[in-house]
């Protein structure tokens, strides 16, 4: 640095920053405000299109918002059909989805983080392939999910437990990474003083580690769950109905749920199907959006500041 060139003080970082020659910093010149521009312009255009998208959505869909919608079975007839058995089977496939991912999820990432040598081969190996598993397409879990039916001899891939399956897996390596940063952020002196009191790891790891994570756990496992309930590709590979007269009433079941039968109703002819897929389509998005609200609502209201 020269001796010509004037010194800023950094009173945040307590130290000294050089400013250019020029007097302008580099947040402001031509090439930073071009790409700001691009990226409020982007990002407006995304937005735009979304609101016009709900926008025509609830103006198509408003008149079938009753209850029948909620109450009545499909039909081929418009004025007479419901979404009863696609609203029961996303219940049942989501819960069954949750009873499978999120103790195995937890109880991994708790491993892994707390207990696994990081330097170990095979840990440093599952660590990198549950980073890479966590942007893979979905309709391949669909995949491994019917390759591991037909693996233990199951015949009939489109029930509740094949569809909840590979739900499962598709959330699995997001309720892991989510629960291993909820556990970061617990202080290490925490587990320290635990330890120096006389606990021991498990002891620790599971009356106060886990017990400071339930926040962040709870945060990302409603958020997994919710992008669970907006899959449609892996059911649909399951073989998962979209025409449905019944109510499913357990684990070995047939069922579809609510984007399959939107799926079904947007490719029929008549207007009146597409007025109910709108419909349907509200309901859905009003449940993504009470499952996020939630998560806000938990993580605002428990999150600890250490």
């Amino acid at each position: 640095m020269s001796l010509n060139t004037p010194i800023r003080s950094d009173t945040a970082a307590n130290t000294q920053t050089p400013i250019p020659a020029n007097g302008r910093s580099k947040e402001r010149s031509p090439a930073a405000m071009v790409f700001l521009i691009l990226l409020w312009l982007s990002l407006f255009v995304a937005f735009a299109t979304l609101v016009a998208l709900i926008v025509t959505t609830l103006s198509e869909g408003a008149g079938r918002l009753n209850t029948d919608l909620f109450t009545e079975y499909p039909s081929s007839r418009p004025a007479e059909a419901g979404a009863r058995p696609a609203i029961l089977g996303s219940m049942w496939v989501i819960g069954t989805t949750a009873v499978l991912a999120i103790p195995l999820g937890i109880a991994a990432a708790l491993h892994l983080e707390e207990f696994a040598d990081r330097k170990h081969w095979i840990n440093r190996l599952i660590e990198v392939n549950i980073q890479n598993l966590s942007a893979i397409p979905s309709i391949i879990y669909g995949m491994l999910a019917i390759g591991t039916l037909a693996l233990i001899g199951v015949g009939n891939k489109n029930i509740v437990i094949g569809g909840a399956l590979a739900l499962a897996l598709l959330i699995l390596p997001v309720i892991i990474i989510a629960t291993r940063e909820s556990l970061r952020a617990v202080p290490r002196e925490m587990r320290e003083g635990s330890l120096a009191l006389g606990s021991s790891e498990l002891q620790t790891a599971w009356r106060i580690t886990l017990p400071s994570a339930i926040p962040g756990i709870a945060t990302g496992t409603i958020l997994a769950l919710s992008r669970a309930l907006g899959e449609a590709a892996p059911l649909l590979l399951l073989g998962a109905l979209v025409f449905i007269s019944f109510d499913p009433n357990g684990l070995m079941s047939g069922f579809t749920t609510m984007p399959i039968q939107i799926y079904g109703w947007t490719g029929a002819p008549q207007a009146g199907f597409r007025e109910l897929a709108a419909a349907t389509s509200i309901l859905l998005v009003g449940m993504l959006l009470l499952m996020n609200a939630l998560a806000i609502i938990i993580r605002n209201r428990y999150q600890r500041r250490w």
